[in-house]
């Protein structure tokens, strides 16, 4: 068992719609695989039914910094606060630890 851990960070979106949503799945999907292009990039994970919560996990808080600030990002943003969001709210976080269970199917 490795039990070494290594902090990393968390970008917490939470988000409500507004009632026109043309292009953002697809502009979700975009920016989605563009930040897997990213350096410092670790993970993500998404759900969305009234409220949308996508947590996107980094290296660095660095990393973070240069995703927030590419052209293309900055592009979608733009997008979202003019067409898509009513709401959003961003909160970065630092894990230090975490915990995970898997059900094992035989």
């Amino acid at each position: 068992m490795n039990t070494e851990f290594t902090p990393y960070y968390a970008v917490i979106f939470t988000s409500i719609q507004t009632t026109t949503t043309e292009g953002y799945a697809e502009m979700a999907q975009q920016m989605e695989d563009l930040a897997k292009q990213q350096t410092g990039f670790i993970g993500i994970d998404s759900a969305r039914n009234e409220i949308g919560i996508t947590v996107s996990y980094w290296g660095s808080l660095e990393a973070i910094k240069q995703w927030k600030q590419h052209t293309d990002h900055l592009v979608a943003q733009r997008k979202g606060i003019k067409n898509w969001y009513a709401y959003y709210n961003v909160k970065i976080c630092k894990v230090e630890r975490e915990y995970s269970f898997k059900e094992r199917f035989n």
